[in-house]
């Protein structure tokens, strides 16, 4: 059975009907409606279709977007992440792509090596200059988590100093260049928390557009060492039972899906 979502960057023939995510300053919308309801010739980006219809993205901030399209949304929009749970999965993935691709768009209206206005590539997810033909393509930054389990079954959480609330989660960082994604768990979690892991074990991914990341969840085991925290990164970090479990992220998370991986498995073992 083919995806919902199938990203294009040319319509096919025979797509029918519209969907139209307009993103402001990081706050987005999901509407059942072509930009052109919004306003003829409204500019757009092209995202996909979903289920067969077409999926757009619209700049709000943009050029040429008509005061009364953004005052008629405005009302609507908010955060990414406060539309977790309004919309299905999904949409939700549509949403972060777009908030993603128009980020993407507004950055790269110049060339990086020389400064020229840029162009859209036909047939291609690029925009392209005219005058030295650089190639700019979306990016996005690899980002490892991994839950870390000891031997005795209790799950390392650490708490980051840019969390805003209380909350603690698994230990997480992006790649460095020329490292493979089992040397970038094993030297966050010792550059964080002091810990040697070893059988680092790929778990899942999940696109997370906060701003352009994919993480790539695994699961590792603890090898030795006591808990130091950088106090750069972590405000604090310790071992958890499945009894005496902090505040965790939402389900949204793939931490989340990591700690209720874990969880899970204690509690069929009887922990």
């Amino acid at each position: 059975m083919p995806h919902r979502f199938q990203p294009v960057v040319e319509l096919p023939d025979d797509w029918s009907g519209a969907l139209t995510v307009a993103v402001r300053n990081g706050e987005v919308v999901v509407l059942d409606e072509h930009p052109d309801d919004l306003a003829p010739g409204l500019p757009r980006l092209l995202l996909g279709t979903l289920d067969g219809a077409a999926c757009f993205a619209v700049d709000l901030d943009g050029d040429g977007v008509p005061d009364v399209v953004t005052a008629d949304i405005q009302d609507l929009l908010v955060p990414l992440r406060g539309l977790y749970g309004r919309v299905d999965e999904t949409r939700w993935t549509l949403a972060g792509r777009a908030v993603q691709l128009i980020d993407w768009d507004r950055n790269h209206r110049h060339c990086g090596r020389c400064s020229t206005l840029t162009e859209p590539v036909p047939g291609e997810r690029a925009r392209g200059c005219p005058s030295c033909d650089l190639l700019a393509f979306p990016r996005l930054a690899p980002a490892v988590i991994a839950l870390v389990e000891r031997a005795d079954g209790a799950a390392l959480l650490a708490r980051g100093r840019n969390f805003p609330i209380p909350m603690y989660s698994c230990i997480a960082g992006f790649v460095e260049p020329g490292e493979t994604l089992e040397d970038a768990v094993a030297r966050e979690v010792l550059e964080e928390v002091g810990v040697e892991v070893g059988n680092v074990r790929y778990v899942s991914s999940q696109p997370w557009p906060f701003p352009h990341s994919l993480m790539i969840g695994f699961e590792a085991d603890w090898m030795s060492g006591d808990i130091v925290i950088d106090e750069t990164e972590i405000v604090d970090a310790a071992w958890f039972g499945p009894e005496e479990l902090p505040l965790v992220p939402p389900a949204m998370s793939i931490a989340r899906t990591l700690i209720d991986r874990w969880l899970e498995r204690r509690l069929e073992e009887g922990a």
